[in-house]
């Protein structure tokens, strides 16, 4: 039975992830909750696969931030909202 290869990509991502940024597993399974990373890992598979691994995690870090950022203006948003 052949493996899945965008499930095989999800593994060997998340691994080399936690590797470079020193996380657990429960660590990367909390951003993953968070920010959907397996998710986008899935959906960026046909771009993903063209590219080497330094590139998807550098892809992933930007994601990450992106999100963060676009979070913190909605918060921001809100609240200003919330004082008018």
């Amino acid at each position: 039975m052949p493996l899945d290869p965008v499930l095989y990509m999800q593994a060997e991502i998340a691994n080399l992830f936690m590797l470079k940024y020193s996380l657990s597993l429960d660590e990367f399974l909390d951003l993953d909750e968070k920010y959907d990373l397996l998710a986008y890992i899935e959906e960026g598979y046909e771009p993903f696969h063209l590219m080497g691994n330094e590139g998807i995690l550098i892809e992933i870090k930007d994601y990450i931030e992106s999100a963060k950022a676009h979070s913190h203006v909605a918060l921001e948003k809100d609240s200003a909202e919330a004082l008018a």
